[in-house]
């Protein structure tokens, strides 16, 4: 068994790989919801759009459950806390995914171009609100979250949601936005021919420049915010305290990791060069290697943020002390290791399911396979 600062290491990095795999998988579907009013102009190029990701929608919704599990199971304060703190963000989010199982088994059930009209719509925001929440989300993080702890530990969270749409977090907003739509485009762009795939390759392009002029601003933005830093001493292997340390805020603090392990900025670059990798393999047609680079994009991106704030998992503006940390907010020792375990067992066999399915259901999707599944296709 691993000891418990080993453990607390890796439940970040594990967190971390479900989070870069939830935005690879469910993202590229959530990124065609996007394109999909814009890149069909008709009613069969969007049943098209729809038949590209139709089969496979609902299973990548695995990431995203097991994502919010292992948050839960894994970093109980960090679950209650955000939840608390984010609540109507959180419901924007759930609000906006309830039109994606609608959209996608009803919206082709009834003949009234105005029913699909209003469903192609409800898939766009399905797939375009949680992007661009998680950015912004993101964005407050960075800046800090107002919330403090009574003496039993009760989070209060003393914002509003109207403080969390600020102007760096509605940036953070368009990087993941930009980014989710240019992965969707990657992917539609390799499921799509003719006029539907050209029509993509442009809007995946200009998402990919989109997001790397986004990132840049952000990051150079970045460095003028107050970052929090650790002044006291910290005992990994300590049981969970979060008001057992001391923390400062100074500008430029979530640079620091950066300075002590340059080897880091591999993370930023491989946003940026994976990007425009993107955006030429696109231009060049070669859709599956432009697929790996927005995936390759989405880690560096999502490992940027991770990098920048370790150890902190959820900083507090109005108690720096209270922020909660990899150290101070996970749960037993027993937990984590149980949960490393049944991890080991179980991702693997999520990894080779999909890639199963994927492989099964593979090939471009065109026009004729619509007409001829008329009543099947969704």
């Amino acid at each position: 068994m691993f000891d418990y600062s080993t453990l607390k290491i890796i439940w970040w990095l594990l967190v971390g790989v479900l989070l870069v795999g939830f935005a690879i998988m469910d993202g590229h579907d959530m990124g065609v919801g996007t394109l999909l009013p814009f890149v069909g102009r008709n009613d069969l190029e969007r049943r098209v759009v729809i038949n590209t990701v139709g089969p496979h929608w609902d299973g990548n919704q695995v990431w995203f459950i097991t994502g919010g599990g292992a948050i839960f199971a894994a970093w109980p304060l960090v679950y209650a806390t955000a939840f608390s703190g984010f609540y109507w963000a959180m419901l924007v989010v759930l609000w906006a995914l309830f039109f994606r199982p609608v959209g996608f088994d009803y919206r082709s059930k009834i003949h009234n171009a105005n029913w699909r009209r209003t469903w192609d719509w409800g898939l766009f925001v399905g797939g375009s609100v949680p992007p661009l929440i998680f950015g912004v989300a993101f964005g407050n993080l960075l800046q800090g979250v107002p919330f403090h702890f009574d003496e039993y530990l009760v989070s209060t969270y003393t914002g509003s949601f109207w403080q969390l749409l600020n102007p760096f977090a509605l940036l953070a907003g368009v990087v993941s936005s930009a980014m989710i739509t240019m992965h969707g485009g990657a992917y539609l762009a390799h499921r799509t021919q003719g006029a539907i795939q050209q029509r993509t390759i442009r809007a995946s392009i200009v998402a990919a420049l989109v997001m790397v002029a986004a990132f840049v601003a952000a990051g150079i933005w970045l460095q003028s915010i107050d970052g929090y830093r650790i002044t006291s001493a910290i005992d990994p292997n300590a049981l969970p305290d979060p008001m057992g340390k001391n923390v400062v805020r100074e500008a430029g603090a979530w640079m620091a990791n950066y300075q002590r392990m340059p080897v880091l900025w591999v993370l930023p670059a491989l946003g940026i060069v994976g990007s425009l990798m993107t955006a030429l393999l696109l231009r060049m047609q070669f859709t599956l290697s432009a697929f790996i680079a927005s995936s390759m994009a989405l880690v560096g991106v999502i490992g940027t943020a991770g990098a920048s704030m370790f150890p902190f998992v959820m900083p507090s503006s109005s108690m720096p002390g209270a922020s909660l940390t990899v150290w101070d907010s996970v749960s037993s020792h027993l937990t984590l290791g149980i949960m490393f375990w049944a991890t080991l067992v179980f991702m693997p066999l999520i990894i080779f399911y999909t890639a199963w399915a994927y492989s099964v259901m593979r090939g471009k999707v065109t026009e004729a396979y619509i007409r001829e599944n008329e009543h099947a296709a969704y």
